[in-house]
């Protein structure tokens, strides 16, 4: 019996970190989900070709190309998933998007503001046509996280009055860590900021459906200067004997408020050490309280205050259950999933709504609302912390 689904191709412009992490996604959502396509796994793209055919090799592509231009080009690709740093999200995607192939675009967006509305114009545009762009923010995917906003979208924390999110990191407070791209304001638009505090603000406002409209906030960048890169594997590295500036931020503190009413306190730095990937939130309400912890995340603490005073206190839910999102496509209730699941479920929702020709969520819009929280950031940061109010 042979599958009468049509076949997507899709080609994947980056092969480290996420390359690695978005190639399990496509290699596993057929099995995983009945999803309107056949994926193709039928590009990856990088600019040295031993390590990109190393790449295409060891994760399952069929091929591999060193100019993302060939991607765009070839008539077997109606997918294009841009993983690469955000140097070159705006000018990839677009082209892309012109060329009217389907976009998966990593998250933040762009590495400005004036990229993401550009970004914004090619997505809405191109969707016209039936051409569908999403922006890749994972941890919405999390099974807990998206069961968290089910229970705040039914009212079971009442009216949200707090947030408080944070997520912290290590892994470059070796002043001897060598100056990776990540670290270069021109190819990441932003440090720990953009890297991982776009997380948090895209998650609270998911869970939430509040979005943040206003900042005061603090950056700084502890280690002004590093060695040059000598080699890298995933984020790790080493340096040479010459040295360059960092010109991005090491962490981020601001307060905010949202549209609803809610307050909130956010948190991302790269220089929590002892912390690996401690992305955490917590939700207080009128009538409860949720907390989501990444490092545990098939878990949601939930305080729910009308219950009897006697047996009040936070419980520990384990989203496991075949009920809970995402979750019954897996394994029998019960048993945990991990991080990388979340990138299947990713590619899931995207085929979805290219299958339903519907906008899939976040959309390139809400990645530019994302976008422009987090140059209201910087910009409050540069005045200062004084207070500024996110643009429209």
């Amino acid at each position: 019996m042979t599958d009468s689904k049509p076949t997507l191709g899709v080609g994947m412009v980056g092969y480290a970190f996420m390359g690695k992490a978005h190639s399990q996604a496509w290699r596993t959502v057929n099995s995983a989900f009945d999803v309107p396509f056949t994926v193709d796994m039928a590009a990856i793209v990088g600019r040295n070709e031993e390590n990109v055919k190393a790449a295409a090799n060891k994760f399952g592509w069929k091929s591999y190309e060193t100019d993302w231009h060939r991607v765009i080009d070839r008539d077997d690709i109606g997918l294009v998933d841009v993983c690469s740093p955000g140097g070159n999200h705006a000018e990839v995607a677009i082209a892309a998007l012109q060329a009217g192939k389907h976009v998966l675009c990593e998250k933040p967006l762009a590495n400005t503001v004036d990229e993401a509305r550009a970004m914004v114009e090619a997505a809405e545009a191109a969707a016209q046509n039936g051409v569908r762009a999403m922006v890749g923010f994972n941890y919405r995917r999390v099974p807990a996280a998206t069961f968290a906003r089910q229970l705040v979208a039914e009212g079971k924390l009442g009216t949200i009055r707090h947030i408080r999110a944070v997520y912290l990191q290590d892994w470059i407070t070796d002043p001897d860590f060598p100056l990776v791209w990540r670290l270069q304001k021109d190819q990441a638009g932003s440090g720990a900021l953009g890297d991982i505090g776009s997380h948090i603000v895209d998650l609270t406002q998911f869970i939430t459906g509040q979005s943040v409209t206003g900042v005061s906030a603090l950056l700084e960048t502890f280690i002004k200067e590093r060695p040059l890169v000598a080699s890298t594997e995933g984020l790790r590295g080493t340096g040479s004997e010459e040295h360059g500036q960092v010109t991005v931020d090491d962490a981020a503190l601001f307060t905010a408020r949202l549209s609803g009413g809610a307050i909130a306190t956010y948190e991302a730095t790269r220089f929590a050490t002892g912390r690996k990937n401690g992305l955490r939130l917590e939700i207080n309400g009128e009538k409860g309280s949720l907390a989501f912890d990444l490092e545990r995340l098939n878990e949601l603490e939930l305080y729910l205050a009308e219950e009897d005073s006697r047996i009040q206190g936070f419980r520990r839910l384990l989203i496991t259950e075949n009920e809970h999102p995402y979750v019954g496509a897996w394994w029998p209730a019960g048993h945990i999933i991990g991080w990388e699941h979340t990138f299947t479920h990713e590619a899931y929702d995207l085929l979805t709504a290219i299958g339903d020709n519907t906008d899939p969520s976040p959309t390139f819009a809400e990645g530019l609302q994302v976008q422009l929280v987090l140059d209201a950031v910087e910009r409050s940061a540069a005045n200062s912390s004084g207070w500024v109010t996110v643009d429209k």
